[in-house]
């Protein structure tokens, strides 16, 4: 017949490895859990910029096509210089 004892030892010991695991893994559970805090708010800083950004675009041809339209229909193309030293 099996020694209760031995038996009694050997799930303790493998109760005590489970245990180890879990906690081991709940650690793990909550760096990823700020790691992923952490991206998001990286995201919606980035996501941010990104729309200041195609703002100020938006602005900027808005204020070139209005500088194009200022300009006359057919206007001279200014003369061409050569600066290649040919001569």
């Amino acid at each position: 017949m099996d020694n209760p004892n031995l038996n009694h030892s050997a799930a303790s010991s493998g109760i005590e490895q489970i245990i180890e695991r879990v906690e081991r893994l709940l650690l793990r559970h909550e760096e990823l859990q700020r790691t992923n805090e952490l991206l998001n708010a990286q995201i919606s800083a980035i996501s941010n910029e990104r729309d200041s950004l195609k703002s100020r675009l938006s602005a900027a041809r808005a204020r070139v096509d209005a500088l194009l339209e200022r300009l006359p229909e057919n206007a001279a193309a200014p003369p061409h210089t050569n600066t290649g030293g040919d001569k």
